[in-house]
């Protein structure tokens, strides 16, 4: 039986969801949202598209927003423990940063959200720097990465980032780069990160999808549908028609996560 997990995906409660699917769509990217972002669609996709268990996130835009956010993802969790593993919400302005981490590990989250164009800074200076030093060696990062209007995650600077920070465990989502996947590649393959196949394969072409997974290393990649961008079951379909192996296409939708969160 097909085991799949799904590293990326954000839910909102159902009475914020329209606003925040809204402003996705609308304020940040401009462009269309397949789903709706609310919990009984997310399950329900799920089980459309047969993944088994998916990671939930909900970025916080402000330090304030951390602890509400934070609350409802594990009630989350709490309620469907299979079907979910929780990423927590952080953002660099909130106080004792090394504290609040051990916090989060204490609650039984996995890892954490990070994005750094929401949240307005650039990853590399002095308040981000802070922030994933607290995070090496306690949790997974799973970083937003890529934008054609900013740098905030370039490849550049989240190589500064790792050199800072020996023990940080960073998820590079959209293939390393979202609207930069060749150039990304060019700089951050071989490097000590993994990736997600997120907001990605709407866009490459088969081959050089799977061309740029093997850049970095098919034991590095994480399936991901950036839900609720993009619909689970058609992510999913575009996963399977990727020219990989059999050993490849375990690893990326089950095995890789299973040593990561070990």
């Amino acid at each position: 039986m097909k085991q799949i997990f799904d590293i990326h995906a954000h839910i909102y409660p159902d009475a914020l969801a329209e606003r925040a699917v809204h402003a996705i769509s609308h304020t940040f990217y401009s462009v269309p949202i397949a789903q709706d972002g609310r919990l009984g669609t997310l399950l329900s996709d799920m089980a459309r598209a047969g993944i088994t268990t998916t990671a939930i996130n909900s970025v916080a835009t402000t330090a304030h927003q951390v602890e509400s956010i934070n609350r409802f993802i594990l009630s989350v969790h709490k309620a469907h423990p299979n079907e979910t593993l929780p990423l927590a919400a952080l953002h660099p302005d909130v106080p004792d940063l090394p504290a609040t981490v051990d916090r989060l590990v204490e609650e039984g989250f996995r890892g954490v959200k990070i994005h750094p164009i929401f949240q307005d800074f650039n990853m590399d200076d002095p308040k981000g720097m802070a922030l994933f030093a607290a995070l090496a060696g306690k949790l997974p990062v799973l970083l937003h990465c890529g934008d054609p209007q900013r740098d905030n995650t370039s490849p550049e600077r989240i190589l500064r980032v790792l050199r800072t920070c020996p023990g940080l465990e960073l998820i590079c989502a959209h293939l390393g780069g979202w609207t930069s996947w060749e150039q990304s590649a060019e700089v951050l393959a071989g490097a000590d990160i993994w990736v997600d196949t997120s907001s990605s394969l709407y866009a490459l072409d088969p081959d050089t999808a799977v061309r740029l997974m093997r850049a970095y290393g098919t034991d590095r990649v994480l399936f991901g549908t950036d839900f609720p961008v993009f619909d689970p079951a058609e992510e999913v379909a575009r996963f399977d028609a990727l020219p990989l192996t059999q050993a490849e296409r375990r690893a990326i939708l089950w095995e890789n996560h299973l040593r990561l969160f070990s």
